[in-house]
């Protein structure tokens, strides 16, 4: 399928005044134009270097901390027009690990160091540990920096987001959440069926965490913003929350507050239960408890409408199924789950290698670079980073006032529970 192929597909995908049974508040921050050169680039992964030199990356990790996240070190080891000159880890014997690993490029025990003698053209941000990424991005964004492709979670807060996208903004440096499903050709099928009556009248979107022995708030942080991404993705931005934070069934009391995992700060609760209201009128559920037994089934989200239900299995493929049917008549309208690709409902996917493709982070970097090359926002931006951070912060502000709906943005920017 060549490039104008994809350009008339997302044409007939688009429509900015969608009905969604609901009343339209604001449409989507990407405009069609942008859509559609966005998309065009980052499905295909045919992007034009215009650079007659690769672009030079440096790689941020480290070991103990975070680590190298999933596989943000390597995906540049086979990304054409790109190439690995440095990397920095504190860890010792993990820097020679990563020097071995990534083909020998220039070892750094600092990252800061490494930004001020290599002066890369990206730079993966890459430990897990989210406690790290506002002085990595802001670091890099001093260096100058023309695009940083960075793990999720973004960072800890508003506050911290708000912070690296000023500095981000004034620089012109691109950033790219690696949320890798809002890389997959099947979303936007799901959202030209969506716009075109598909499910009927959209009543409601559901998401679940795995429910490990993470459930609960770290659930959310690591694992529900891939869910919340989706969902805003498909039904604009949050205006509004409602949550309850629990332990082992109860409420949460100020003594529950614990100094959470990998660098994400303050939390509480193996248990949650939140509602987001979207700018499209669609409230969002989100809900997570800790070992439920479902051995992480649950982990994914569905758009539940009069006339069938959109299901999303996080880092799977088919990212997604269509069931047709109103789902409260199960006996008398339900049709058997049918996968859907970027072809459509039950069609194979005719993009070869796709979910190799979207596993290694490909589709996702050449976005990034086509974005640069193009001066607009990368298809999952920092500001889609801020929406999922400031949406975990919205579940402690609005447990905190027991169970209070808090609207956007959030006046305090900090995190609740500090």
């Amino acid at each position: 399928m060549g490039a104008l192929d994809w350009a008339q597909l997302l044409e007939n995908q688009w429509n900015p005044n969608r009905e969604l049974g609901h009343p339209q508040k604001t449409a989507h921050p990407m405009n069609r134009r942008q859509l559609l050169a966005t998309s065009t680039s980052a499905l295909l992964g045919t992007v034009a270097t215009a650079a007659a030199q690769p672009l030079r990356v440096a790689v941020i990790g480290h070991t103990g901390r975070g680590n190298y996240g999933h596989g943000l070190d390597t995906l540049w080891l086979a990304l054409p027009g790109t190439r690995i000159v440095a990397v920095a880890d504190p860890d010792p014997a993990g820097l020679a690990a990563a020097v071995a690993r990534l083909g020998s490029p220039k070892p750094f025990p600092d990252y800061r160091q490494m930004l001020a003698d290599t002066k890369p053209d990206l730079v993966a941000v890459c430990p897990r540990h989210a406690d790290q990424h506002e002085a990595m991005c802001l670091a890099a964004i001093s260096a100058g920096v023309r695009g940083i492709y960075i793990e999720k979670p973004f960072c800890r807060t508003p506050a911290e987001a708000d912070a690296i996208i000023e500095a981000a903004a004034k620089a012109n440096t691109k950033i790219a959440i690696a949320h890798r499903n809002r890389y997959d050709p099947a979303f936007q099928t799901a959202k030209r069926l969506m716009e075109g009556g598909e499910l009927g009248t959209i009543l409601e979107c559901r998401g679940r965490g795995k429910e490990d022995a993470r459930g609960g708030a770290l659930d959310f942080w690591v694992l529900g913003s891939h869910v919340c991404n989706l969902a805003t993705g498909l039904g604009g931005d949050p205006v509004a929350c409602s949550a309850m934070l629990y332990q082992d069934g109860r409420p949460c009391v100020e003594a529950d507050v614990r100094e959470g995992d990998e660098g994400l700060g303050a939390m509480a609760g193996n248990g949650l239960h939140a509602r987001f209201e979207l700018a499209d009128g669609l409230p969002l559920f989100f809900d997570s408890v800790q070992n439920q037994g479902t051995k992480e089934a649950g982990f994914g989200l569905q758009v539940i409408g009069t006339k069938g239900i959109l299901d999303f299995r996080i880092d799977r493929q088919p990212l997604v199924h269509f069931r047709a049917g109103n789902p409260f008549q199960p006996g008398a309208t339900a049709q058997p789950w049918q996968p859907v690709s970027s072809a459509g409902i039950g069609q194979p996917e005719p993009i070869k290698d796709l979910a190799k493709r979207l596993g290694s982070h490909e589709i996702a970097a050449n976005d990034l670079i086509a974005a640069i090359e193009e001066d607009r926002a990368p298809l999952c931006d920092d500001r889609q980073g801020r929406v999922t951070v400031e949406m975990a912060c919205a579940i402690f502000a609005s447990h905190r006032k027991n169970g209070t709906r808090i609207a956007w943005p959030l006046e305090d920017r900090s995190n609740p529970l500090r």
